[in-house]
This record gives structure tokens, sequence and C-alpha cells, in this order.
């Protein structure tokens, strides 16, 4: 898809960029922006507001709550709520902030209501695939251990002595919030920037984003998705308004061996990166934690079967591009 030459992309680390009109053809605004790495991506935020200054309050504020998402829910440090879980968890409670319980709760519900397709109990399959490394796949033996074991229900979510706290049942279970976290953690910026008055601005965080209001020029956002094929290609452009969207694919995290794509979406059937019919999949909704978790659910699913899943599992959202 070729791009007018009145536009040009901005915002464009990971799956979703955004196309702008030059500075000479805005209507008369100020925009703010900063980009941060966070949460295993670069994270974009712009505001458009006639105050500078509060602008700029508010960009600070949403990016302490993605860093505060990042330092309780990565699973790479061992000192946040879920690194402390993968460690102890096996053997007793653990106690975990109330943000993180309630991702959690919401992803064993996306578990239920997906049939296991999510499952946020993955952390030692993910390890063992760990794709940004291997040049090479793991053993089936090593792999079958995972495969259709629906390792959430082995994961409770419970208060205890007046604190969440979680524990697990095997010791197969490590949490890896990856297909969801992030989604979470724009919840929480774009409601920071709320709080702060703000009313046209746009959250991008690699494959999650949401738009608040509209663009500099008035319109609504327009968001463009990455070919998969070709990354410096769009596929698709969508325009958004006080939604979010969040893409799923198997180009951003990868290894090829002998002719397959081995990838970081693991499937909880057999333990191995989901095998689908397309590259990647991209789902509106009405938050960035629901489209999140629905295009990690929906993922290498049959269209319409993931359509029905995430209608059920976030009403009103939907699927509104694949590649």
């Amino acid at each position: 898809m070729t791009v007018s030459r009145r536009r040009f992309l901005s915002l464009g680390v990971g799956a979703f960029v955004v196309l702008t009109l030059p500075a000479s053809l805005r209507r008369m605004s100020r925009q703010a922006r900063r980009s941060i790495p966070v949460m295993g991506t670069i994270a974009d935020i712009v505001v458009v507001d006639p105050d500078e200054g509060k602008a700029q309050e508010a960009i600070d504020a949403a990016i302490h709550e993605l860093r505060r998402v990042e330092r309780t829910m990565s699973h790479f440090t061992a000192d946040s709520d879920v690194g402390r879980a993968n460690l102890h968890a096996a053997s007793g409670p653990v106690a975990v902030t109330a943000a993180t319980a309630t991702v959690l709760e919401e992803s064993l519900r996306w578990a239920e209501l997906s049939d296991g397709r999510f499952d946020p109990c993955l952390g030692k399959a993910t390890a063992l695939w760990s794709v940004g490394e291997r040049r090479t796949p793991p053993s089936v033996s090593e792999t079958s251990r995972f495969a259709g074991e629906r390792l959430y229900r082995q994961l409770d979510v419970d208060r205890w002595q007046g604190k969440h706290v979680v524990r697990y049942r095997s010791d197969a279970v490590a949490i890896d919030l990856g297909g969801i976290a992030k989604g979470y953690g724009v919840d929480r910026a774009v409601r920071a920037l709320r709080e702060r008055g703000v009313q046209n601005a746009l959250v991008n965080a690699g494959g999650d984003l949401y738009a608040i209001g509209r663009s500099e020029d008035g319109d609504p956002w327009e968001v463009g998705v990455r070919d998969p094929r070709d990354p410096n290609r769009l596929a698709a452009t969508l325009p958004v308004s006080d939604r979010a969207l969040a893409t799923s694919g198997d180009y951003f995290r990868y290894f090829d061996h002998e002719g397959r794509r081995y990838h970081h979406l693991i499937d909880p059937a057999t333990g191995e990166p989901t095998a689908a019919g397309h590259r990647s999949i991209t789902v509106a909704a009405d938050t960035c934690m629901a489209a999140d978790a629905g295009g990690t659910a929906a993922f290498g699913c049959e269209l319409a079967s993931a359509g029905e899943l995430i209608a059920r599992a976030a009403p009103g959202a939907e699927i509104v591009h694949t590649a």
C-alpha cells in the first residue's frame, strides 16, 4: 500500500505506524510526544493540547504507569510480582499487588472462555523455546510436557491474611503475562492522560495501541498496520478514535529452521509455536487489555471461530484485519 506524499509515518515501532499530516498542513495545535523503552518495546505517547506544560505533565504520568506495570508484571526479573511468584508460588502463597491480581484474574477468565487457547501459565514453555536466542527447535520430548495440560487450572489467585496472593498447584506452572500485561499498561497510561484532562492523545506500545479523541488535524487517528511480509509497507490503514487496537503476529520474535518459522506465540494444545494460515491478526476493542488478550487467543484460529471467541470474551471487540 502506497502512502500519500502529503503524509509521513511517525510513531513507527512495532506493528503500527501513525499517518500524520505534515506540520504545514495541520490545524493550529500544539503536539507533545515522547518515546521510551519499556516492556520489551518502544512506547510512544503523543498528546495534542495547546497547553504544553499540561501535556508534558500528563505524559510523565502515563510513563509512570507503563513503568509500574513493567516493574510488577515482568517475568524477566526476580523481584517483580511475577518473578517472585515463579520462584516461590509452587511452595506456598506469594503476595502480589492488586493490579497484578486483576490482570491474572482477567487472564484466567480469557483462558476459560477460550477453552485454553489463552494460557498465562506457559512461562516455562516460552523459556524453553526462547526464540530470541535459539536457532533450532527443542526436542518433542521437551515440548510435549506442556501439550494440552491446561496449566491455567493449576493457578490460584486468592486473598490470604488481607493480601492478594497466588499459588501454583503444579511445578510446571510459570506465569507469563506477555499476551495481556502490555495492553493493561496502555490502559493505565490512557487513564493517567484522561485524569489530567487530555482529550486527544495516542499511546502506542509496539503491537498495542489506544487512541483518545482525534489527531492534530481534527480527524480520527489513522493507524497503519505493518505488512508482516514486508515491514516497510502497510497492509491496511484503520481510523481509530477512543478505541484500542492490538496485533499478534509471527514476525516480532522468531527464528526460521528448515523451512518453518518458529515464533513466540505458543499453542497450549501442542507446546509449540502456533501454526496459522495467517501471519498477523489485529483486534479492536474498548480496552487495550481486551484487544491484547483477544489477539493472542485468536492467533492461529479459523477466523469465524476466532471472531466468536473474541466477541464472547469482550462484547464489542472484533477482528479488524488479518494478513
